[in-house]
């Protein structure tokens, strides 16, 4: 199984703008991250990015895990769904255990929480980060202690946007 997370990030470390992350993205950031989804099997999310963003519809399954299960109506009609009230690294752990609805391709698009505590438990295997212009969000990040244990592979500026892919050092 290859976990991989995407996440964009202010010039501050902003994780949400607004009360979205989409607010923080370019034209060019979603471009990159639908190419990503393009190549997952299945999509992992926390409760808070569930309340905050659009998961009505999601191209492969969408796994929430949520202590709160309080879930917008819309992302719980989404016929892929499944919301779990369990932690992410065990939502990991039930996912390769279901291999044959979940499949080996994770993409973690959760907030900045959901991610560190998988990085802390180790199952990351690659970041991409985009940096946009962007300032003035809330929920700011660290950028060299998020990637901390990663090495960079690649690193690309476009019309001011910074588009990093960190792989793990194993």
């Amino acid at each position: 199984m290859r976990i991989i997370a995407n996440l964009v990030i202010g010039s501050d470390g902003a994780t949400v703008l607004e009360g979205s992350s989409k607010t923080l993205s370019s034209e060019l950031d979603r471009s990159r991250f639908h190419a990503l989804r393009e190549k997952s099997s299945t999509i992992l999310i926390g409760g808070n990015t569930a309340r905050n963003e659009p998961y009505s519809k999601t191209p492969v399954p969408l796994v929430i895990v949520s202590a709160s299960n309080q879930i917008p109506k819309g992302v719980r009609n989404n016929p892929l769904a499944h919301i779990w009230n369990i932690s992410p690294l065990e939502a990991i752990m039930r996912i390769g255990d279901e291999f044959e609805v979940f499949g080996s391709e994770i993409l973690v698009e959760g907030g900045a929480q959901l991610l560190q505590e998988l990085l802390d438990g180790d199952v990351i295997d690659e970041l991409f980060i985009t940096q946009t212009q962007q300032i003035g969000g809330t929920d700011a990040i660290n950028l060299k202690s998020l990637t901390s244990g990663f090495h960079e592979k690649s690193c690309e500026e476009i019309s001011g946007d910074k588009f990093w892919h960190f792989v793990r050092e194993r």
